[in-house]
Order: structure tokens, then sequence, then C-alpha cells
């Protein structure tokens, strides 16, 4: 045995791209002297030579430093992908330029890949890319900002797992670890009574609104029932107020007429009072006992007139009984109009 050496490495054999030190030196010295990196392309071959023989994932720009730091590549970073791959293929993700990130296992096939729209599409195997090589582009979707604001809150611990505190909305979409979780798988497949009771204060605000319902509802009842009754009543009031109208100016009619038979009584005294006593005439300014005390009769008599059946006791003393009968007749009168109006 007088040489070993190695024929095959990957997909390049023994006569593929075979070069000599001299090409090398050459090559460098052409990129010094010229600027012209071609004889040295040919010579120095890129990574992605080694690779071509896997079929490939293209991928987002946003996923690719994840990717290098060990994340899992997922639907959401998927741009194309190769036909007929099978799950448990080892796959090369790859950028939208040609560079290779990692070589990975498939977990999907290609006919999953094209109609899901989650989960994983493959994991990773060995990581050829540098890290930070495109800018960090995690943790700005909705999910990630959401998980955020309840760590922020309270609702899931400083990890980012689940507590106490953790909503049952959460729970369900938590993907389980391998093996499950015992707390989480539970509280997420509890009866209805269970849920009610780690979720006390979300119960309590649907009734607390159906409550709120439920008196709206009333209150809107209730004012419609009293609009109605207010509208009954404005009718039956403007149905009584033309009879009203009628009977006061019937009473008013009534008062001018007592008022006027008054001056004329007053006129006859003061005739009657005049022809008698001539020398109470001269001395207007002076008035007598007596015409003081006609006075007083006559305001008394007015008062009487208005209040109804009151009759003085100096007229009734005389035997003038004549007041009293017409205000029985005028009375009689009034009630018979009134009864007529009802009738009407």
């Amino acid at each position: 045995m007088q040489e070993l050496r190695r024929v095959r490495s990957g997909i390049l054999g023994e006569q593929d791209n075979m070069v000599t030190m001299h090409d090398v030196m050459d090559a460098r010295w052409a990129m010094d002297n010229y600027n012209d990196e071609s004889y040295l392309r040919r010579i120095v071959m890129p990574l992605e030579v080694l690779l071509t023989s896997y079929k490939r994932l293209v991928v987002k720009d946003s996923a690719v430093n994840a990717i290098c730091y060990g994340a899992k590549l997922m639907i959401p970073g998927l741009l194309r992908f190769e036909n007929d791959v099978e799950v448990g293929e080892e796959v090369v993700l790859m950028t939208t330029k040609g560079e290779a990130i990692a070589i990975g296992i498939a977990e999907m096939t290609t006919a999953v890949m094209a109609t899901c729209d989650h989960g994983a599409v493959a994991k990773i195997k060995r990581v050829v890319m540098d890290r930070d090589t495109y800018p960090r582009k995690w943790g700005l979707g909705p999910v990630a900002l959401k998980k955020k604001k309840m760590v922020a809150e309270g609702l899931l611990d400083k990890h980012g797992k689940p507590n106490e505190k953790t909503p049952a909305e959460w729970l369900r979409n938590v993907a389980l670890p391998t093996g499950g979780d015992a707390m989480i798988a539970s509280i997420a497949a509890a009866p209805e009574e269970a849920k009610v009771k780690a979720e006390p204060d979300v119960v309590v605000t649907e009734e607390v609104k159906e409550k709120k319902k439920k008196k709206k509802h009333k209150d809107e009842e209730d004012a419609s029932d009293e609009g109605r009754k207010r509208k009954i009543e404005d009718d039956d009031a403007a149905a009584s107020v033309p009879v009203k109208k009628i009977k006061v100016e019937e009473s008013a009619e009534e008062v001018e007429g007592e008022k006027s038979e008054k001056k004329k009584k007053k006129k006859k005294d003061k005739s009657e009072q005049g022809s008698g006593d001539a020398d109470l005439k001269e001395e207007k300014g002076n008035l007598s006992d007596e015409e003081k005390g006609g006075s007083e009769k006559k305001k008394k008599k007015k008062k009487s007139k208005e209040g109804g059946d009151v009759v003085d006791p100096e007229s009734a003393a005389n035997g003038d009984g004549t007041d009293a009968e017409k205000s029985a007749k005028k009375k009689e009168k009034k009630k018979k109009k009134s009864r007529d109006t009802e009738e009407a």
C-alpha cells in the first residue's frame, strides 16, 4: 500500500475543480494588482456548491437571524419551497440572495406547506451562517407584543410562562411542551364549572352586563308606559279645558250683572237720602254716623253676595229678605246651567 488519499468528499470528486498552488498564488496577484477577482472566484468556490444536492427552502429576511440563533423555521417565515419534500428529509435553508443559512430536517411535506397557515416547517440540524449577519426581527409580531404586555401586567411570569393569573383563553392557545404541562393541560381541558371557578372576574362581568341590559329594557318599558299615561292625561285635560272655560265665562257674566245691580241700588239709595237730607248735601266733606253705618252695611252685603249664604243680620231683622231670595235664585240658575253643560 504505497498511497492513501481521499477520492471523494460529498458531491466533490477527485477530478472536480482541481487547481495547483501556483494557480492560487497567481489569482491572489491578479486580485491585488488589477482588482480582478474572476480568477480567484474560479479557484476559491463558495460554500453553497457543497449544498446544491439538497432541496431548498427560501426564508424571509426577517427570520434569518432567528434561525441563526437556533429557532425552528415556521410557516410565517417561509417564502418559497421545492417540490417533493418529505418529512424527515434534509433540506437547506437559504436567503433570497442564495446564501445558505442552515441545514435542517423537514417536518412538513410540500402539500402541507402549501395548505397550512401555522406550524414548524423544519428543525435545525446545522447552522452555517454567522449570527447577526441579518438584523434581529423577532419579538415584533402581534402575539409577541401581547405576551410582553401580559408579562408586564403580571398575567405571565418573567419567562413568559403561565401562572395562577393567566387567563384560560391564553392557556388554550399555548403549545404544550413534549410530555405536557400537567397544570396547563388540566386547566385547558377542565369542564365548564371548573373554568367558571378559575375565571370568576370574567363570569361576574358577564352577569353584570346581562343585568345592566335587563335594567335598560325595564327602564325603557317604564318610560314608554309613563309617556302613554301622560299622553292620555294631556288628552283628558285638553278635553276638559273648553268646559271649564265656558263655566268661567258664565260666572264672570253673572258677577258683572250683580255689580251693575249693586250700582243701581246705590244710586237709588243716594237719591232717597239726598231728597230726605238736604242739609247734609251742603256739607259734603262731613259724613254722618248713619251714612257710615250705611257704608258698612253695603260692604257686608257685598261680602255676603260673594261668599254665598251669608245674610246681613240687620236686614234680616228689618224683614228685608230680598237679597237672600235673589242669591238663592241665582244659585239655582247656576246649578241648572252646570247640569246642562255636563249633559251636553
